[in-house]
């Protein structure tokens, strides 16, 4: 247990850990960010399960494939054709919130699907394939913060200190 002398030393500390918790926030978040974005990128050119409330992705309808070939695509590599779809996913964080996505039309008619194409989500079941790490890793930044950092963990293979 940490005993302070003074009201001034127990309001530092306080002041410590606020900006502690904020730091190892940050990083957790652009953490979970990155795995989420990996594993959505990782998700398109392959047929997908469904996960959680997430259904499987439809076959691609034939004349989608026949049109794929004769342009030099290759079959069975659903949402994938020279790849734009999978580079434009990226993400930010700013402050308390990670943004995962694409600025692509494209994106969000597969995400959500239209009248004439079903939904191939790939956004939502990355992140919901990951939710146990994130859970995990938002965890440790929870623990980091308010112990200042003299927690170190290396269970996800990374250090962090949080020096006050």
């Amino acid at each position: 247990m940490r005993e302070f002398d003074s009201f001034a030393k127990f309001a530092e500390h306080l002041a410590v850990m606020s900006a502690a918790v904020v730091i190892a926030e940050h990083r957790a978040l652009e953490r979970c960010a990155r795995l989420v974005e990996k594993t959505a990128k990782s998700e398109i050119g392959h047929y997908q399960p469904e996960v959680g409330p997430f259904q499987d992705w439809a076959p691609l309808a034939e004349s989608t494939e026949t049109e794929k070939a004769r342009l030099g695509y290759a079959n069975d590599a659903p949402l994938l054709r020279e790849g734009d779809l999978r580079d434009s996913i990226e993400h930010e964080v700013h402050g308390n919130e990670a943004v995962i996505g694409s600025k692509s039309d494209i994106a969000a008619y597969q995400e959500f699907g239209t009248a004439t194409i079903p939904p191939r989500p790939f956004i939502g079941p990355a992140a919901f394939r990951n939710k146990e790490k994130i859970r995990h890793i938002i965890g440790e930044a929870a623990i980091e913060g308010l112990t200042c950092g003299e927690v170190v963990h290396h269970s996800l293979g990374y250090d962090m200190e949080i020096k006050p």
